[in-house]
């Protein structure tokens, strides 16, 4: 089995660098992922696979951030015109841009599920003549959006999987479900969208993976650990218009209020048990400099160590903002429903998982490097799938594949060596083969 899935992983390389540098050239933003869905629906399709797209992959309730309907509109309408099936956009309405693929054997054996995460950032690519993208014509061609993170990466390495395992079928037992979640980026309930739904409910494996991050070109990590917790903010400070010279008496200066809760916030303490973190991105106010600014607007992130510090954290920030909004007796509403836009949780891989992880890259012979650990230092909403399934009683875990990168992760010269797309697709096929063996351990 080793052998043969070492032997189609190579031959379709050249495949899995097409698809990959198609999702590149064509980078969708969280929500709004039409292309991209549809092209690997097509391909799990093909590939025998149950599709579950749209509302039968993700309760829409839990999506936070949704565009606009005449941005959801527009991005639906760019989708058909670079190549999406209209059967396949139709059926995400609403944004909801999930998509998983569901192989039965009709054969006892476990439940494994795989994540692979397909949403772009917003960054402006880079138009050097030496970024490799531009070099080899498969820069981004949507403005203001690109893959600097590698998820064309694992979008490709997805599809790899599905057209093995289709080959593969009457060797398998058990279910094996491929889950292809948007929104990831800024965490804003992609996964938590699809736990809702139950897909993984019945999981008795989770796995995940990323490329790049501190992995060098040929060296694999079995397991990543330091996923920080997080919450994500929208802050809208409201006070009261009025001419800075003739009656400033009479107004009420938001951006004042929302510059002391920026420095105010920067004073949380840090915390006994681990690292934490606040940061505000954003801070847009004011419109002459004669008119006291009535609304002034932050974006803010806290982020912990375990989920218990981020929820300290986030406990103080409300605290102070609320007292700001007191202090200068202007209007901030800190409902966490309207105002939280993304959270992601702390986990940990399971050992079994782990040592799968390890041994797998071992047996195939194909990393030149094999290392135990390496930290995320990050967020992942991955993680509230971990979370689900270990509840459940399931095992969950994540790692590191290697990749060359040209530029680091969210940086407009990134981009990733899709050469190794082959590895990433056998690592992850054997160990779901290998899998079936890990019912009977404890």
């Amino acid at each position: 089995m080793k052998e043969k899935i070492i032997e189609l992983a190579k031959q379709m390389q050249p495949e899995l660098a097409a698809f990959r540098r198609d999702f590149h050239k064509h980078p969708e933003l969280a929500w709004t992922e039409f292309r991209t869905t549809a092209i690997i629906a097509t391909e799990l399709e093909k590939a025998g696979f149950e599709i579950l797209i749209g509302e039968e992959a993700i309760c829409g309730n839990y999506m936070k951030n949704v565009p606009a309907d005449e941005v959801l509109a527009a991005c639906t309408k760019r989708a058909i015109s670079q190549g999406a099936d209209p059967r396949f956009v139709d059926a995400m309405a609403g944004g909801k841009t999930a998509l998983v693929g569901v192989l039965d054997t009709k054969k006892p054996g476990p439940v494994v599920a795989l994540r692979f995460d397909t949403d772009a950032l917003p960054i402006t690519e880079s138009s050097h003549p030496d970024h490799p993208p531009v070099k080899a014509g498969y820069v981004s061609i949507n403005p203001g959006i690109m893959h600097s993170c590698a998820h064309d990466g694992h979008a490709a390495i997805g599809i790899g999987m599905a057209m093995i395992l289709s080959q593969l079928k009457n060797e398998l037992t058990g279910v094996i479900k491929l889950i292809f979640q948007p929104a990831e980026e800024g965490v804003q309930g992609g996964a938590v969208g699809i736990i809702k739904k139950g897909i993984v409910d019945d999981a008795d494996f989770m796995l995940s993976f990323h490329m790049g991050l501190h992995s060098a070109e040929s060296t694999i990590y079995c397991e990543t650990n330091d996923f920080k917790a997080t919450t994500k903010y929208d802050i809208n400070f409201h006070g009261k218009s009025a001419h800075a010279g003739a009656n400033p008496e009479d107004g009420k200066s938001a951006l004042i209020a929302a510059a002391a809760a920026t420095l105010a916030l920067n004073s949380i303490p840090r915390h006994s048990k681990g690292a934490s973190r606040i940061h505000i991105g954003v801070l847009n106010s004011g419109t002459a400099s004669n008119i006291v600014p009535d609304h002034a607007y932050l974006e803010i992130e806290t982020r912990g160590e375990t989920t218990e510090i981020n929820e300290f954290m986030k406990a103080n920030l409300y605290r102070i903002l609320d007292g700001i909004a007191k202090a200068y007796d202007i209007q901030v509403n800190l409902d966490p429903a309207i105002v939280e836009t993304g959270e992601a949780i702390s986990a940990t891989c399971d050992p079994c998982l782990v040592s799968l992880t390890r041994a797998t890259a071992k047996d195939l012979g194909i990393f030149e490097h094999i290392k135990p650990l390496a930290g995320l230092g990050g967020s992942e909403d991955y993680t509230f799938f971990m979370e689900h399934v270990q509840k459940k009683g399931g095992k969950a875990t994540h790692f590191i594949l290697p990749t060359k990168l040209s530029a680091k992760h969210h940086h407009p010269n990134f981009d990733i060596d899709d050469s190794m797309l082959w590895k990433g697709v056998a690592q992850l096929t054997l160990m779901t083969v290998k899998s079936q063996n890990l019912l009977t351990q404890p």
